[in-house]
Protein backbone atom coordinates (compact mmCIF):
# COMPACT_ATOMS: atom_id res chain seq x y z
CA UNK A 1 0.00 0.00 0.00
CA UNK A 2 1.45 3.35 -0.95
CA UNK A 3 1.87 6.22 1.46
CA UNK A 4 -0.58 9.07 1.25
CA UNK A 5 1.10 12.17 2.66
CA UNK A 6 2.94 15.26 1.47
CA UNK A 7 6.62 15.10 0.53
CA UNK A 8 8.76 17.58 2.42
CA UNK A 9 12.48 18.02 1.65
CA UNK A 10 14.62 17.25 4.67
CA UNK A 11 16.54 20.51 4.41
CA UNK A 12 13.33 22.53 4.74
CA UNK A 13 11.63 20.36 7.37
CA UNK A 14 12.64 22.42 10.39
CA UNK A 15 11.65 25.66 8.66
CA UNK A 16 8.23 24.24 7.87
CA UNK A 17 7.70 22.82 11.35
CA UNK A 18 8.61 26.12 12.93
CA UNK A 19 5.62 27.71 11.22
CA UNK A 20 3.12 24.92 11.75
CA UNK A 21 1.71 25.28 15.25
CA UNK A 22 -1.93 24.72 14.34
CA UNK A 23 -1.78 21.98 11.70
CA UNK A 24 -0.34 18.51 11.34
CA UNK A 25 2.43 18.07 8.79
CA UNK A 26 2.97 14.51 7.69
CA UNK A 27 5.91 13.07 5.75
CA UNK A 28 6.15 10.51 3.00
CA UNK A 29 7.83 7.64 4.79
CA UNK A 30 9.12 4.62 2.93
CA UNK A 31 7.81 1.29 4.03
CA UNK A 32 5.11 2.63 6.33
CA UNK A 33 1.49 1.65 5.84
CA UNK A 34 -1.22 4.17 6.79
CA UNK A 35 -2.41 2.20 9.86
CA UNK A 36 1.09 2.28 11.41
CA UNK A 37 2.15 5.77 10.41
CA UNK A 38 0.15 7.43 13.17
CA UNK A 39 1.87 5.50 15.95
CA UNK A 40 5.37 6.01 14.55
CA UNK A 41 5.31 9.74 13.86
CA UNK A 42 6.92 11.88 16.59
CA UNK A 43 5.13 14.67 18.41
CA UNK A 44 5.33 18.40 17.88
CA UNK A 45 6.92 20.01 20.94
CA UNK A 46 3.81 22.07 21.70
CA UNK A 47 1.57 19.00 21.52
CA UNK A 48 3.78 16.59 23.42
CA UNK A 49 1.87 15.27 26.42
CA UNK A 50 -1.11 17.41 25.50
CA UNK A 51 -3.80 14.76 25.12
CA UNK A 52 -5.70 14.23 28.35
CA UNK A 53 -7.44 11.13 29.64
CA UNK A 54 -10.87 10.72 31.20
CA UNK A 55 -9.56 12.17 34.45
CA UNK A 56 -7.02 14.96 34.63
CA UNK A 57 -6.17 18.20 36.41
CA UNK A 58 -5.12 21.33 34.54
CA UNK A 59 -3.43 24.36 36.09
CA UNK A 60 -4.18 27.46 34.05
CA UNK A 61 -2.21 30.68 34.54
CA UNK A 62 -2.61 34.25 33.33
CA UNK A 63 0.85 35.69 34.05
CA UNK A 64 1.55 39.22 35.24
CA UNK A 65 4.13 41.09 37.31
CA UNK A 66 1.49 42.84 39.42
CA UNK A 67 -1.47 40.44 39.23
CA UNK A 68 -1.25 36.76 38.25
CA UNK A 69 -4.44 34.80 37.77
CA UNK A 70 -4.58 31.05 38.35
CA UNK A 71 -7.17 28.30 38.19
CA UNK A 72 -7.14 24.56 38.90
CA UNK A 73 -9.56 22.64 36.70
CA UNK A 74 -10.66 19.05 37.35
CA UNK A 75 -11.77 17.24 34.21
CA UNK A 76 -13.49 13.88 34.52
CA UNK A 77 -15.82 12.16 32.05
CA UNK A 78 -16.21 15.45 30.13
CA UNK A 79 -17.32 17.27 33.27
CA UNK A 80 -15.41 20.40 34.28
CA UNK A 81 -15.14 21.41 37.92
CA UNK A 82 -13.13 24.31 39.34
CA UNK A 83 -11.09 23.09 42.30
CA UNK A 84 -9.48 26.44 43.01
CA UNK A 85 -9.42 29.87 41.41
CA UNK A 86 -7.83 33.14 42.46
CA UNK A 87 -5.16 35.72 41.83
CA UNK A 88 -1.83 36.70 43.32
CA UNK A 89 -1.84 40.46 43.82
CA UNK A 90 1.43 42.33 44.30
CA UNK A 91 2.35 45.97 44.67
CA UNK A 92 4.11 47.55 41.71
CA UNK A 93 6.28 49.38 44.24
CA UNK A 94 7.91 46.13 45.35
CA UNK A 95 11.18 45.03 43.80
CA UNK A 96 10.56 43.22 40.51
CA UNK A 97 12.72 40.24 41.51
CA UNK A 98 10.81 39.91 44.76
CA UNK A 99 7.61 39.71 42.75
CA UNK A 100 9.11 37.08 40.45
CA UNK A 101 10.03 35.05 43.53
CA UNK A 102 6.44 35.27 44.78
CA UNK A 103 5.17 34.10 41.40
CA UNK A 104 7.48 31.09 41.49
CA UNK A 105 6.51 30.19 45.06
CA UNK A 106 2.80 30.52 44.31
CA UNK A 107 2.99 28.22 41.28
CA UNK A 108 5.12 25.78 43.28
CA UNK A 109 2.55 25.70 46.09
CA UNK A 110 -0.36 25.21 43.67
CA UNK A 111 1.36 22.31 41.93
CA UNK A 112 2.33 20.70 45.23
CA UNK A 113 -1.18 21.00 46.68
CA UNK A 114 -3.31 20.11 43.65
CA UNK A 115 -0.92 17.85 41.71
CA UNK A 116 -2.00 18.88 38.17
CA UNK A 117 -1.16 16.81 35.09
CA UNK A 118 -0.99 19.75 32.70
CA UNK A 119 0.14 23.36 32.80
CA UNK A 120 -1.49 25.86 30.43
CA UNK A 121 -0.39 29.49 30.26
CA UNK A 122 -1.62 32.52 28.35
CA UNK A 123 0.86 34.01 25.89
CA UNK A 124 1.87 37.65 26.37
CA UNK A 125 -0.11 40.17 24.35
CA UNK A 126 2.26 41.89 21.96
CA UNK A 127 1.79 45.62 22.48
CA UNK A 128 3.87 48.67 21.70
CA UNK A 129 5.40 49.08 25.17
CA UNK A 130 8.63 47.10 25.05
CA UNK A 131 9.34 47.42 28.77
CA UNK A 132 5.92 46.04 29.66
CA UNK A 133 6.48 43.13 27.30
CA UNK A 134 9.84 42.32 28.88
CA UNK A 135 8.35 42.35 32.38
CA UNK A 136 5.42 40.17 31.33
CA UNK A 137 7.79 37.76 29.61
CA UNK A 138 9.77 37.42 32.82
CA UNK A 139 6.63 36.60 34.79
CA UNK A 140 5.57 34.00 32.26
CA UNK A 141 9.06 32.50 32.14
CA UNK A 142 9.25 32.09 35.92
CA UNK A 143 5.85 30.36 36.00
CA UNK A 144 6.85 28.04 33.14
CA UNK A 145 10.19 27.25 34.79
CA UNK A 146 8.39 26.13 37.93
CA UNK A 147 6.06 23.89 35.93
CA UNK A 148 9.02 22.36 34.10
CA UNK A 149 10.76 21.75 37.43
CA UNK A 150 7.76 19.63 38.44
CA UNK A 151 7.84 17.75 35.13
CA UNK A 152 4.57 19.13 33.79
CA UNK A 153 3.91 19.44 30.06
CA UNK A 154 3.54 23.15 29.23
CA UNK A 155 1.22 24.56 26.57
CA UNK A 156 0.83 28.23 25.62
CA UNK A 157 -2.27 29.83 24.14
CA UNK A 158 -2.82 33.29 22.73
CA UNK A 159 -5.73 35.33 24.15
CA UNK A 160 -7.49 35.08 20.81
CA UNK A 161 -7.13 31.29 20.77
CA UNK A 162 -8.64 31.07 24.26
CA UNK A 163 -11.63 33.21 23.26
CA UNK A 164 -12.13 31.17 20.10
CA UNK A 165 -12.07 27.86 21.96
CA UNK A 166 -14.57 28.97 24.60
CA UNK A 167 -17.02 31.22 22.74
CA UNK A 168 -16.36 30.42 19.09
CA UNK A 169 -15.37 34.05 18.56
CA UNK A 170 -11.72 35.09 18.79
CA UNK A 171 -12.79 38.71 19.30
CA UNK A 172 -15.23 38.08 22.17
CA UNK A 173 -15.04 40.43 25.13
CA UNK A 174 -14.20 39.29 28.65
CA UNK A 175 -17.84 39.32 29.78
CA UNK A 176 -18.81 36.94 26.98
CA UNK A 177 -15.95 34.63 27.90
CA UNK A 178 -16.94 34.70 31.58
CA UNK A 179 -20.55 33.94 30.69
CA UNK A 180 -19.51 30.80 28.81
CA UNK A 181 -17.14 29.75 31.59
CA UNK A 182 -20.05 29.93 34.03
CA UNK A 183 -22.11 27.62 31.84
CA UNK A 184 -19.25 25.19 31.31
CA UNK A 185 -18.04 24.94 34.90
CA UNK A 186 -21.12 25.85 36.95
CA UNK A 187 -19.39 28.71 38.74
CA UNK A 188 -21.79 31.27 40.14
CA UNK A 189 -19.56 33.72 41.96
CA UNK A 190 -17.46 35.92 39.72
CA UNK A 191 -13.82 36.32 40.79
CA UNK A 192 -12.56 39.82 41.52
CA UNK A 193 -11.13 41.22 38.30
CA UNK A 194 -10.56 39.23 35.13
CA UNK A 195 -7.14 37.76 35.89
CA UNK A 196 -8.54 34.67 37.61
CA UNK A 197 -11.24 34.12 34.99
CA UNK A 198 -8.64 34.54 32.24
CA UNK A 199 -6.59 31.79 33.86
CA UNK A 200 -9.65 29.55 34.00
CA UNK A 201 -10.25 30.30 30.34
CA UNK A 202 -6.75 29.10 29.50
CA UNK A 203 -7.34 25.85 31.41
CA UNK A 204 -10.69 25.22 29.69
CA UNK A 205 -9.15 26.05 26.32
CA UNK A 206 -6.42 23.49 26.94
CA UNK A 207 -8.99 20.87 27.84
CA UNK A 208 -10.91 21.36 24.59
CA UNK A 209 -7.77 21.58 22.48
CA UNK A 210 -6.44 18.38 24.02
CA UNK A 211 -9.54 16.49 22.90
CA UNK A 212 -8.73 17.04 19.23
CA UNK A 213 -7.68 13.95 17.26
CA UNK A 214 -4.42 15.63 16.22
CA UNK A 215 -3.41 16.24 19.85
CA UNK A 216 -4.06 12.61 20.73
CA UNK A 217 -2.11 11.35 17.72
CA UNK A 218 0.86 13.66 18.08
CA UNK A 219 0.95 13.36 21.85
CA UNK A 220 1.52 9.61 21.59
CA UNK A 221 4.57 9.71 19.31
CA UNK A 222 7.42 7.34 20.14
CA UNK A 223 10.26 9.62 19.07
CA UNK A 224 11.20 12.53 21.28
CA UNK A 225 10.99 15.07 18.51
CA UNK A 226 11.40 15.50 14.77
CA UNK A 227 15.16 15.96 14.98
CA UNK A 228 15.63 12.62 16.72
CA UNK A 229 13.22 10.97 14.31
CA UNK A 230 15.18 12.16 11.28
CA UNK A 231 18.50 11.17 12.84
CA UNK A 232 17.28 7.69 13.70
CA UNK A 233 15.42 7.14 10.41
CA UNK A 234 17.40 8.88 7.65
CA UNK A 235 16.22 6.46 4.97
CA UNK A 236 12.54 7.00 5.65
CA UNK A 237 12.36 10.68 4.80
CA UNK A 238 12.35 11.98 1.22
Amino acid sequence: MSSFCYRIPVNTLHTVLGKCKDMAVFLTIKGFHPPSILSDLPSFSHLRGMAVGNKTIILGVDPGTVVMGFAVLHCEDKKLQVAHIGALRMSWTHDVFERLERIYKTIDELITEYNPNHFAVEAPFFGKNVQSMLKLGRAQGVAIACAIKHGLPVTEYSPKKVKQAITGNGNADKEQVWGMLQKLTGLTEKPKGYDASDALGVAVCHYYESLSPIAKIMGSGKAKDWENFIRKNPGRVQ
